[in-house]
């Protein structure tokens, strides 16, 4: 529940609940508006993986990201935050299952430099290393890949059941109304 003041001393009461069956008809007739919000479709979902995405290093392609939104069907947007923010761990976690690690030549603000990115042991320049050998300044983790949701989509689960849904939409068309 939140409750907010506005400047001419009205309040807005805002209730938030899952289990909307367990409100008494006397607590529903209090809330006027009783609005039922669908998961993302497809297009909303392309737009929050693009948002979580944000300005990290990343080779997805909008074709990619199309396909990762197709396989997140079901899930809220919380859901797909969640998935995200595990694929943006992925290249920490291919830093440190690294036995191996390679020299890349990048242009930075101080003009080219040398960094350690990992790489599989039998890669042209290889050089048989862990994560802790490799001095922090020079660590370049890979870029976020669309293989990287993949392993996510392998963990992250959507946390709403189809069940779930037929209750609100029951629940919406008995006592809601639309937005």
């Amino acid at each position: 529940m939140k409750a907010t003041e506005s400047g001419d001393g009205s309040s807005t009461v805002q209730l938030f609940s899952l289990e909307r069956m367990d409100l008494d008809s006397a607590i529903r007739r209090r809330f006027e508006k009783r609005v039922y919000i669908p998961l993302p479709d497809l297009e909303a979902r392309v737009r929050l993986l693009t948002l979580h995405l944000g300005d990290t290093p990343h080779s997805c392609t909008p074709e990619a990201i199309r396909g990762i939104a197709a396989q997140t069907d079901g899930y809220s947007g919380a859901d797909i935050s969640i998935l995200t923010r595990d694929a943006l761990f992925e290249p920490v976690r291919k830093c440190q299952r690294a036995r191996a690690f390679k020299r890349v030549e990048r242009v930075t603000g101080d003009g080219k430099r040398s960094f350690w990115t990992p790489c599989s042991p039998g890669e042209p320049g290889a050089v048989p290393m862990t994560l802790m050998e490799v001095p922090a300044s020079e660590l370049l983790s890979p870029d976020v890949e669309a293989s990287d949701f993949e392993v996510a989509l392998e963990k992250v689960r959507p946390s709403v059941s189809p069940g779930d849904l037929k209750s609100h939409e029951e629940f919406t068309s008995m006592f809601g109304m639309e937005g």
